[in-house]
């Protein structure tokens, strides 16, 4: 359905589709919460009408069932002729109309509970086609079969991208329901007409985020038993210029092994690999999935070869040193760009330079017939998988762009993409806005480097710039983002509300050290600015004073950075354990 009309009675809520020609109703129950299909006569005339734009799906919380349905929609462009839309608002409407059922401890959790499903929904990146399958990239969908083309739009969906799975779970149990069922993927696309030569073209850039081991930066790295990595990214770039299309994929992702790095108030928390955990299990496990989805892998690890991050990556590149497919290259990519020096990012593109000609990408002619598939991607990581890497994604998928219009005609012999400077501009803002959407999805901020994305220079506001995204960081990795993973967990199903009336994990109180220490630390520090503006009798009194309040904030500093981990905002849906 492109739009529905829900139609709100006390006992059911009615969703009419508005295609043309459309009689199908989805009925759902607010008593008994069934779901069934019926038809437009069925609709009292009495029900109070509102237009959507589509489903999200059904979710139970401490009152009951709510229905998630997304209000507006804002088109993003058109992909082979088919409207692809942003959804930009949404609504929780309860099945119940009181919660009055409800003790006040109850209620309070059903208020924290709602409040997590609209953080994830009014986190920015949740798009949707109503007659195409955003999910697959153009190469899987080229090489599926013909009762693939005949299944929904659900039952054929790449799991691993669709983020309303989870709330679409009633609906995929009853087939004739799926109509209704709107898969919505969460990241970036963007959709561009571009013009060099006089001919135009369509440049597409299309990133989608993995749902399982979804999580915040610092609190899901590495990976989990099934082989799934933290903050995992699909990026399709896509050409399409007269009936001929072409299609260029590379992937992110966590370093695939056990590790985290559990934020404990300072700046830069201190991974920690786990010494319990057979790694090979769930490394092989990642990379046979990786093999049968893409083909060959070139891993491309952009972490500081010195430092806290120098046993991550002799760890990685050992495992990789016991599988046979697998290709791996360390870029220390701080070191090699150290005072500005950015064009050294070359060095990395000419060594992989034949591999990306061996891989290729995926290209269909003018006639419609396959001359060119992609026989293996790239996937890129640093840290958290966000700016090293995108920067490094972008060279990349330039130097495949350049390869793919001069095949389709667009570019001619000896012309450089770098040299068509209006192509240029659109090129570069559109991947920094591609790092945007992937790092304010994961970090809480922007992204950083995006100066040298924008202009493919370093600059001094650049600098400014991520100092300020950093700190801003710093703050929500440590105060805020327990409350962001729950909200994920929450929409994904990591973790489901009860329906008995016993306690949740919400009920979990602060350690006393969590109040104590701070006001003691804030008391002292006081003390010690007011001692120092008041002087006493003589300046050795003074300066005892100063002392004794000094040393009683230095050390109840010290101690709350010791336990940093009690004072951080952490999770509390999701046991510890499985978060490791």
């Amino acid at each position: 359905t492109v739009d529905a009309v829900e139609q709100l009675t006390l006992f059911k809520f009615f969703i009419e589709a508005c295609d043309e020609g459309a009689d199908a109703v989805l009925a759902i129950d607010r008593v008994s919460n069934e779901m069934t299909l019926t038809g437009k006569k069925d609709v009292p005339p009495s029900a109070v009408t509102r237009p959507i734009c589509g489903i999200m799906g059904t979710i139970r919380l401490v009152a009951g069932m709510y229905l998630v349905v997304i209000t507006r929609k804002r088109n993003v462009g058109s992909l082979l002729g088919h409207a692809v839309w942003k959804a930009v608002d949404f609504d929780v409407i309860s099945y119940k109309k009181t919660v009055l059922h409800l003790s006040e401890i109850q209620s309070q959790e059903n208020k924290t509970f709602l409040s997590m499903l609209n953080n994830v929904l009014t986190t920015d990146g949740f798009y949707f086609c109503t007659d195409f399958d955003l999910t697959h990239t153009l190469q899987r969908l080229a090489n599926t079969s013909p009762d693939f083309q005949e299944m929904s739009l659900l039952e054929r969906a790449d799991q691993r991208f669709v983020w309303n799975g989870n709330l679409l779970r009633e609906l995929a149990g009853q087939p004739e329901l799926h109509k209704f069922a709107l898969p919505v993927i969460h990241g970036f696309i963007v959709m561009k007409p571009c013009r060099i030569n006089g001919k135009i073209f369509e440049w597409i850039l299309i990133s989608r985020r993995s749902c399982f081991r979804a999580g915040v930066r610092y609190y899901v790295r590495g990976i989990d038993s099934e082989g799934h990595a933290a903050n995992f990214v699909e990026t399709e770039q896509i050409v399409l210029y007269e009936g001929a299309k072409a299609s260029f994929v590379q992937t992110r992702g966590s370093m695939p092994f056990y590790w985290s790095q559990r934020p404990n108030l300072r700046y830069k928390p201190k991974p920690i690999i786990s010494k319990t955990t057979n790694h090979m299990d769930g490394f092989q496990r990642h990379f046979d999935s990786q093999l049968l989805i893409y083909g060959k892998q070139t891993i491309l690890n952009l972490v500081n070869q010195k430092g806290s991050e120098k046993p991550l990556e002799q760890a990685f590149a050992r495992m990789v040193s016991g599988m046979n497919n697998d290709i791996y290259i360390a870029f220390d990519f701080h070191k090699e760009c150290s005072h500005m020096r950015w064009d050294r990012l070359q060095i990395l593109v000419d060594a992989v330079a034949d591999k990306q000609d061996e891989y290729g990408y995926f290209m269909v002619n003018l006639e419609g017939k396959t001359v060119a598939q992609q026989k293996g991607v790239f996937r890129s990581n640093c840290m958290d998988c966000l700016d090293r890497t995108n920067v490094i994604q972008s060279l990349l998928a330039r130097r495949s762009l350049q390869s793919q219009l001069q095949r389709m005609g667009v570019l001619n012999v000896g012309q450089r993409i770098e040299e068509q400077a209006e192509f240029e501009k659109i090129y570069k803002n559109a991947w920094a806005d591609n790092a945007n959407a992937c790092a304010v999805q994961y970090a809480g901020t922007g992204a950083l480097k995006t100066d040298f994305t924008r202009t493919g220079k370093r600059t001094r506001w650049g600098l400014m710039m991520d100092g300020w995204n950093s700190m801003i960081r710093y703050y929500k990795n440590n105060f805020s983002d327990g409350f962001r993973q729950d909200s994920i967990d929450l929409f994904l199903g990591n973790f489901a509300v009860d329906e008995s009336d016993g306690p949740t994990p919400l009920r979990v109180q602060k350690d006393w050290k969590f109040l104590t220490l701070p006001i003691i630390m804030l008391v002292a520090f006081s003390m010690c600015i007011v001692c120092l503006l008041m002087a006493g009798d003589t300046w050795t009194e003074t300066l005892a004073y100063v002392m004794f309040w000094g040393a009683a904030s230095a050390i109840t500093a010290t101690i709350i950075l010791f336990n940093g981990q009690d004072f951080v905002d952490a999770p509390k849906l999701v046991h510890k354990e499985k978060m490791d």
